[in-house]
């Protein structure tokens, strides 16, 4: 029998599974903690584990990962430059530091409308070249026209060797400046994609795996793995996209909400007749819109892994992920030691970073421009957990919680932390690691809170369960505000929320929030066997699937007759008759969802292409179309483990 490797790359675990191809049997599953700065030791481990037998007749690997978006839901992305082309009305925010505006672009029919500025471009490029790890383009109405676009990225990838992402390649819609957030993005994650991809390469390639290689997307579609290190971006929600369709698979419902509380995140989706609910906005992650299609989703960073602090008595969860104590203590020989003898801070002074129960340690990631006061820090910091009151002592003068803030964000150093991970350790219902490092660690939170240890992690855990009972009930009851739903849930009602629709739960330690969940929501809660590798099953199960719009207009409305422009997808062609433009974009449609199949791995004949055909004109229109719209879509006709 031949068996299908998923895999799926979590903020805090490597998750695996195989999955018989003749009966879709799960045969076998592991976890591993996830490694930085290098995924590869990670995936290497969560392998390790599984039986060698069944390995060897591995066909299909398929993998998803939330890497990309813990990236930008914490703010640890490489730097990108970004270059815009044209008259962009930027009435909001840019999240690039390096930007630049460049004189070009086009207009609605693709024609110039003012030359490109390639000798602006060029000097800034050679000016940002060493702060930055990539470059972003978006030209004005580059869907229309992407010449400008391709021309900067040309001379950028000459100037530099760095990798240059141009807009028009993400999306073909219009709104010039979602799209330039999409291709920063992009930009930013290509190297966090390529490193993953490198390292599920290397090991399958070591172990003499001979297997096609597919990267699942966020809208529950997978992808080859050449398209997905192109636009990584399309996979920011891969790991969720994977909850999805492997929660429907793991408890056999066509029709469910889904939890996936992770180590960085917690993601709530759904799934319909099979078919997973889909924005119409396009993804939004870290505030930021993009142009990117994917599930709809309510997330929030709050994970099995979130940093536990408090100040003033008071309890905070998060946003920043950090190691658990008792992970620690299991990863470093010494740290239990040094977490015994570390002092308490005097109250005034405590903060994110200044807690009993903080540590710092080297993450091996490459040392790139650092200020002053960052290279001290960072000098003093090692391979073994460091507290701030060892740091003080090494610097000989207090540390600023900014720069520790600020080398968090360069992932150069790592931070270690009070978790509900620890919380469940202490209350007994989650016990894989050292339970004493967490005991600890609770023991000198709840004095600061003027609790018992006890008392302490049961607040913890139901700040957890309430957090995802507000984020599940924010997802179904869309529209409805979201301090509304909070002050019901935080209010001493006769009422409870009652669901109507099936809700499962994915994830390591997920069972400890079960029942805390049902004292809140009335709803059937499942946990289905395998829960814990949901995701890794997820990876094996989306389908292929490819849409490519396409849309035709005459060249000229004074002339609708005559000439008519095509625009798609990296392309604008020119014809004399519109039944010439609708014929060669039909085509041309089929022949970009064959191609794209065939790199996952699908014939012709495993791949069924729907053409959905819309056109505008207005009353009394006695001309070919003024507007087309072509929807060309391609959708495996089977399971791509089967």
């Amino acid at each position: 029998m031949h068996y299908s490797l998923g895999i799926d790359a979590g903020g805090t675990y490597t998750d695996a599974a195989l999955v018989g191809d003749s009966d879709g049997k799960i045969v076998d599953s592991n976890k591993a903690l996830t490694t930085y700065p290098d995924p590869l030791e990670g995936i290497k481990n969560v392998i390790d584990g599984l039986n060698p037998e069944y390995l060897e007749n591995v066909k299909l690997v398929s993998v998803s990962t939330t890497l990309s978006t813990n990236t930008i839901l914490e703010g640890t992305g490489f730097p990108v430059a970004l270059i815009l082309i044209g008259d962009h009305p930027v009435e909001k925010e840019l999240p690039a530091e390096h930007v630049l505006f460049a004189a070009g672009g086009h207009n609605h029919n693709g024609e110039e409308v003012a030359a490109l500025d390639l000798e602006a471009i060029e000097k800034f490029a050679l000016r940002v070249k060493d702060k930055v790890s990539a470059f972003a383009i978006s030209s004005y109405f580059s869907t229309r026209n992407p010449e400008h676009e391709i021309k900067a990225r040309d001379l950028i990838l000459e100037l530099t060797g760095l990798p240059a992402v141009c807009g028009h390649e993400l999306s073909q819609e219009l709104g010039a400046y979602e799209r330039a957030v999409t291709a920063f993005l992009n930009a930013q994650l290509i190297p966090i994609t390529r490193q993953f991809v490198k390292s599920i390469i290397s090991d399958i390639t070591k172990r003499g795996i001979n297997a096609r290689l597919l990267m699942l997307k966020c809208d529950g579609s997978v992808v080859g793995i050449k398209d997905a290190l192109k636009k990584p971006i399309e996979t920011i929600f891969s790991g969720p996209a994977a909850s999805l369709v492997g929660a429907s698979y793991l408890s056999g419902l066509k029709t469910c909400a889904v939890v996936d509380v992770g180590g960085t995140s917690t993601d709530i989706s759904s799934i319909c007749m099979g078919v997973p609910d889909l924005s119409d906005e396009g993804a939004v992650v870290g505030g930021w819109k993009t142009r990117v299609r994917a599930i709809r989703m309510e997330t929030t960073a709050t994970g099995g892994d979130s940093h536990i602090w408090t100040v003033n008595r008071e309890l905070f969860l998060g946003p920043r992920r950090v190691i658990p104590l008792a992970v620690a203590a299991v990863k470093y020989p010494d740290f239990l030691n040094n977490l015994k003898r570390t002092p308490m801070h005097a109250r005034e002074d405590l903060g994110e970073n200044i807690q009993p129960t903080k540590f710092f340690v080297r993450s091996g990631y490459p040392t790139g421009e650092l200020s002053r006061a960052e290279a001290e820090v960072l000098e003093v910091i090692g391979e073994e957990p460091v507290s701030v009151t060892e740091i003080n002592a090494l610097i000989r003068k207090d540390v600023y919680p900014q720069t520790l803030d600020s080398l968090t964000r360069k992932r150069l150093v790592q931070a270690i932390g009070f978790t509900p991970t620890d919380a469940l350790h202490v209350l007994g219902e989650y016990t894989a690691w050292n339970a004493e490092a967490s005991r600890i660690g609770a023991e000198r939170l709840a004095r600061l809170m003027r609790m018992t240890p006890g008392e302490f992690c049961t607040a913890v855990k139901k700040r957890v369960a309430r957090n995802m009972a507000l984020h599940l009930l924010s997802y179904i009851l869309a529209g409805v505000p979201y301090t509304s739903i909070a002050k019901i849930l935080d209010g001493n009602y006769p009422a409870k929320f009652k669901l109507d629709i099936p809700v499962v739960l994915l994830g390591g330690p997920v069972r400890a929030y079960r029942e805390e969940l049902t004292k809140i929501i009335d709803a059937e809660i499942l946990v289905p066997e395998h829960a814990e590798v949901g995701n890794a099953v997820g990876a094996l199960v989306g389908k292929g699937i490819k849409r490519v719009e396409i849309l035709i207009r005459p060249a000229s409305l004074m002339s609708p007759d005559k000439y008519f422009l095509v625009f798609a997808p990296g392309s604008r062609l020119k014809f004399d008759t519109y039944p010439e433009a609708l014929d060669t974009a039909t085509t041309l449609g089929k022949k970009l969802v064959a191609d794209y199949m065939r790199g996952c791995g699908l014939s012709e004949n495993q791949v069924e292409i729907s053409i959905d055909k819309r056109t505008i004109s207005p009353d009394g229109w006695n001309h070919p179309p003024m507007e087309t719209n072509l929807l060309i879509m391609g959708i495996g006709i089977r399971g791509l483990h089967v």
